[in-house]
């Protein structure tokens, strides 16, 4: 059995979930999970002084949770089979059990117990006013409260970028301004050159 865990990293409204969900129809007996389901409940997440609740950083998160979760789905994967889309496979992975899991979140790649796990890293990346504005169209709970953005979630964001850029190899940066379509073709044809390499 071979397991392969992918990382959709990256700013907020790059496009995560919507890549994640696309892949899981085309890769075989493939799941994935969301960080976001691993928010602290409101009640748990610090207040600054401006009276921003901190989400977007790691303290907001259940990170242990997780990574508990990862780790048991690598050691039990649930099989699917189903491919929905249809999609050139390769001769070597019909007989062979190949499971894949995508993870999507946007502190992916700033906890230490978590890079141990990825066999492939992409982080997604806006430039400020495109990010700005898409973010602006989403509807969150509790609502963003006015100059959220500029004042927490853009700076954090920049933070853990340069973090990851100063301590992390091998992740592949991915242009969120680019069409689904093509963000699609470039990390499906990587995963699949990936798995012929774990195939061989």
């Amino acid at each position: 059995m071979k397991v392969l865990v992918i990382g959709l990293g990256g700013v907020t409204n790059g496009g995560k979930t919507t890549l994640a969900e696309k892949l899981k129809k085309m890769l075989p007996n493939c799941d994935t999970i969301s960080q976001d389901d691993f928010f602290k409940p409101e009640s748990e997440v610090e207040t600054d002084e401006r009276g921003f609740k901190l989400y977007d950083v790691l303290d907001a998160l259940y990170m242990d949770e997780m990574v508990t979760s990862i780790r048991n789905w690598m050691k039990n994967p649930p099989r699917s089979g189903v491919v929905t889309e249809p999609q050139k496979t390769y001769d070597n992975l019909e007989n062979t059990e190949v499971y894949i899991l995508i993870v999507e979140g946007f502190l992916l790649y700033n906890y230490e117990p978590l890079n141990e796990l990825w066999s492939r890293r992409y982080f997604l990346t806006l430039p400020y006013e495109e990010c700005k504005r898409r973010r602006s169209t989403r509807v969150y709970q509790p609502a963003d409260t006015p100059g959220y953005f500029d004042g927490h979630v853009w700076p954090m964001y920049l933070k853990y970028k340069k973090e990851v850029e100063e301590n992390t190899s091998n992740v592949v940066y991915l242009d969120g301004t680019k069409s689904h379509e093509e963000l699609l073709t470039f990390v499906y044809s990587d995963i699949m050159q990936e798995l012929k390499m774990v195939m061989e």
